[in-house]
This record gives structure tokens, C-alpha cells and sequence, in this order.
């Protein structure tokens, strides 16, 4: 979002004349978010807020609470009224994203409106007139995105700039959603090994294996590097197959934890990425 920061507060907001600033820092005294990105912005008509988007893979039901908490805590961090906006990557179901929280506790209430944008129902020529560079990436799940040429165009202007060329890989992911493999390979130039290597597939490794030592030590089952190693691969796996396949992927992590062989789950890992249904992962199972 700090490409075009502007743009991209003008879109969420829809306030025209409104300005960003700088993007401030989302860690807060009892929570470490890492899914959000909190702007500093101002208008002539709202004066200075802060604008807080919060990214989420699938849309989950604790989001309202959670929408709730993070605005409460950013305008306690920083003294400012907050926008929230709730931004969701991937299509769950058909059931409508409810766009506030609410209580009642013996007449006392507490509600927290927020905005919800579904990607999926973002028309994708929007990615390419505003411009929002942040959304090139998602061109594959845009409402009309999912057309050869189009996410061709995505990947000339993700290459023809240094600063969106690294987000490549991001668009060859989400293009394995909607195209096949090979034809993704045919538009990237390039093998499904780069994927694998590149810089954000190996952070998506990295956060597993965060959380598998996480796992390991609320477990007390910290017992070598072995152990710590293959609690890592898990934890990656669950993470890229509910990446890739939502709760259908989820349902095979049964069935995946009682593989004891360090290769074999290492083999899974990096077949997930690439697979083009959950049919093909039960083969490799």
C-alpha cells in the first residue's frame, strides 16, 4: 500500500480529497498485528484520522470482534478517530460479511461499523484505472480477472516497474487459481521452482516454522532440532494448504500429522503451492 498510498486511501475511503501520510507502526501494547497497515491521513471536511486496513485471507466469524479491538487500540496509540476497513483476499462462501459489531449488556451497547471490500467482487479494470498497484497482484481473483490477456497486462506492469517486479510471485500464486499450471509457467517465463525460492514464498515458510517452534514450546515438546524442524514443516504446510484450498485444504492436516517422515512432509510442502485441486494433493497423500 505505500506505492500509492493516496490512491489507495482515496479508494478504500471514498473520500476524494483525502491525503495520506505516513504509515504508522500497528504493534500495540497487547497485541502484535501483522495483517494490517494503519495510515496516518486527513481530509478538509474529517481533519486527521487514521485509516486501518486489516487484510484477511479468508473472512473468519471473530472478525467483527477483532475489527472492534484493533480500532479501539489504534485510537488509544495515537489520540485519533479511526477508519477501519476490512479487506477480504479470498472467497469463502455465499453468506453476507457482516459490516459492524454489536452488543448489549443489560442496555449498555457497544458498536463498531467498519467497511468490508471482497476482492472478489472488485471489478479488476479498477486495478489498471485508478491506478492501485496494490491490487495488481490480485488481478487472478478480481471479479474479471481471470482472462489470459488481462493477467498478462498485470505481469507487463508488475515487470516494467522495480518497485512491483518482486510482487510477481505473489501474481503467479494467485494466478494457479484460475489457470493452469502450465499456462501459468507459459505467461511467467519461468519455472514453479522460482516460486518456491522466491523471497515471499520463503516468508510464508518462515511463519510456519515461527509457529511450529511456538507450537513445540506450549506443547513441551521441545526435544532436538528434529522435532523443532518437522513442527515447522507442519505448521507451513497448514498454513499453505489453507492458503490454497481454504477449510477443504484444513480437513487433510489429520491425516498429514501422523507422517512422521521429515521428506516425505517436506515433499507435501512443496507440491501445495503448485497443485491445481485438492484431488491431486490426496494423490501425493
Amino acid at each position: 500500500m505505500s506505492l500509492a498510498p493516496n490512491n489507495w486511501a482515496k479508494w478504500v475511503t471514498q473520500i476524494p480529497d483525502i491525503v495520506a501520510g505516513e504509515i504508522l507502526n500497528s504493534e500495540f501494547q497487547w497485541i502484535s498485528r501483522e495483517s494490517d497497515v494503519l495510515i496516518r491521513v486527513s481530509s478538509p471536511q474529517h481533519g486527521e484520522f487514521l485509516l486501518l486496513n486489516e487484510l484477511q485471507l479468508r473472512y473468519k466469524s471473530n472478525m467483527p470482534r477483532r475489527m472492534r479491538a484493533y480500532a479501539a487500540l489504534a485510537e488509544e496509540k495515537y489520540n485519533l478517530p479511526t477508519y477501519p476497513v476490512l479487506i477480504n483476499i479470498l472467497k469463502t462462501g455465499n453468506n453476507e460479511i457482516p459490516t459492524s459489531f454489536t452488543s448489549n449488556i443489560a442496555g449498555l451497547r457497544a458498536i463498531q461499523d467498519y467497511r468490508v471490500i471482497n476482492l472478489w467482487e472488485i471489478d479488476v479494470n479498477i486495478a489498471f484505472q485508478q491506478p492501485l498497484p496494490s491490487l495488481l497482484p490480485f488481478v487472478p481473483i478480481l471479479k474479471g480477472g481471470e482472462n489470459e490477456s488481462i493477467i498478462r497486462e498485470a505481469l507487463r506492469i508488475l515487470r516494467a516497474d522495480e518497485q512491483l517486479n518482486q510482487l510477481e510471485t505473489v501474481l503467479a500464486f494467485f494466478a494457479t487459481f484460475v489457470l493452469e499450471n502450465t499456462l501459468v509457467q507459459e505467461i511467467m517465463r519461468w519455472d514453479m521452482t522460482v516460486l518456491r525460492e522466491s523471497p515471499w514464498y520463503q516468508e510464508i515458510l518462515r511463519e510456519g516454522e515461527a509457529r511450529g517452534e511456538e507450537r513445540g514450546e506450549a506443547r513441551g515438546e521441545a526435544r532436538g532440532e528434529a522435532r523443532g524442524e518437522m513442527q515447522g514443516i507442519l505448521s507451513a504446510i497448514e498454513i499453505n494448504l489453507e492458503l490454497k484450498f481454504g477449510d477443504r485444504g484444513l480437513q487433510l492436516m489429520s491425516q498429514i500429522n501422523q507422517i512422521q517422515d521429515l521428506e516425505r512432509l517436506k515433499t507435501i510442502l512443496r507440491n501445495i503451492v503448485t497443485a491445481n485441486t485438492i484431488e491431486e494433493l490426496q494423490q501425493i497423500l
